[in-house]
């Protein structure tokens, strides 16, 4: 395109087109009338061919400025569109973005960050899968997915990762166990239990953080039944097959036969982490984690208050 040519020029000229007075066109634009003047006779000369009529009294488009009006127009508003949409994109407003979670995150504050993100950023395809930890970390590292939600991750130097729910762990029995009937259960109290616990592999972190809260009470977990999913988990307890530790959010799925005690201690709580690959400068990606991040400091306050109300 020739360098003296821009596209304030189409401006100009459907100003002018539009007042068909280079005085008001002027004052439209906020420039004074001879640069506009100027300017047009620029266009003229770009396009070669008059594309207004111009007389002591009055100004009109010339057959060729008509034409030339109408494409004009036409760019203009595939300019502003194009730019409206890069825009949308540089802010996080559109696009696409895969989110994965451990399935008992949902019943913390996950379910009010995704519908926050769905109310701001509408223009975003968003897809949610369950994934354990384990298969989180891989699916992140080949980028199936862009952002998971982990308990207790292994650190990892291609992944960011920050702390943005917790919880505190409690100990699971069945209403038939014997020690279900006392008013207090500790850890130290299942060293002869058989447990019902979920492998290394799909949650190493949480796996770990249990055998350490047993080793602490001074013994390690007997594993008669394995389970990859904590709701099993926990369905498997009622059913008498063992004794487990587990997040406390799991007590919200309700199964009536099982008891809940709470574990005390700073060592019995797990932490959820949103991660996401270092070299992901995602715009969704961002906007995603700021609504993340603002949650986890609405729960957090609410915590306070509500144990000060106590």
């Amino acid at each position: 395109m020739n360098p003296g040519f821009e596209l304030r020029h189409l401006r100009y000229f459907v100003a002018v087109a539009d007042e068909l007075h280079f005085g008001r066109a002027a004052r439209r634009l906020g420039i004074a009338q001879p640069p506009l003047s100027q300017q047009i006779q620029r266009l003229e000369a770009f396009v070669g061919v008059s594309l207004l009529e111009r007389t002591k009294r009055r100004v009109e488009l010339t057959p060729a400025g008509e034409l030339f009006l109408s494409d004009a127009r036409r760019i203009l508003a595939d300019v502003e569109s194009t730019a409206a949409a890069a825009r949308r994109v540089a802010q996080g407003q559109t696009g696409s973005l895969t989110v994965a979670f451990a399935a008992s995150v949902m019943f913390l504050a996950l379910p009010q960050i995704i519908r926050r993100f769905r109310e701001l950023f509408p223009g975003v395809h968003l897809e949610l899968r369950e994934l354990p930890t384990g298969s989180q970390l891989v699916a992140l590292r080949t980028g199936e997915i862009e952002v998971g939600f982990l308990r207790e991750p292994p650190p990892d130097p291609s992944l960011r990762m920050e702390t943005v729910m917790r919880e505190q762990f409690v100990i699971a029995l069945s209403k038939g166990h014997p020690l279900s009937q006392r008013r207090q259960v500790v850890v130290a109290d299942l060293a002869h239990e058989d447990f019902v616990l979920f492998p290394s592999d799909v949650a190493p972190g949480l796996h770990a953080q249990v055998v350490a809260l047993c080793a602490a009470a001074g013994f390690t977990p007997r594993v008669r039944q394995v389970s990859r999913e904590l709701y099993t988990t926990v369905s498997l307890v009622e059913a008498e097959m063992g004794v487990t530790i587990i997040p406390e959010s799991v007590r919200q799925i309700g199964w009536r036969g099982v008891k809940y005690f709470p574990i005390d201690g700073p060592q019995a709580e797990t932490r959820i982490d949103a991660a996401w690959r270092v070299d992901n400068n995602s715009p969704v990606v961002r906007s995603f984690l700021e609504i993340a991040r603002l949650a986890s400091a609405t729960r957090r306050t609410r915590g306070v208050i509500e144990s000060r109300q106590r």
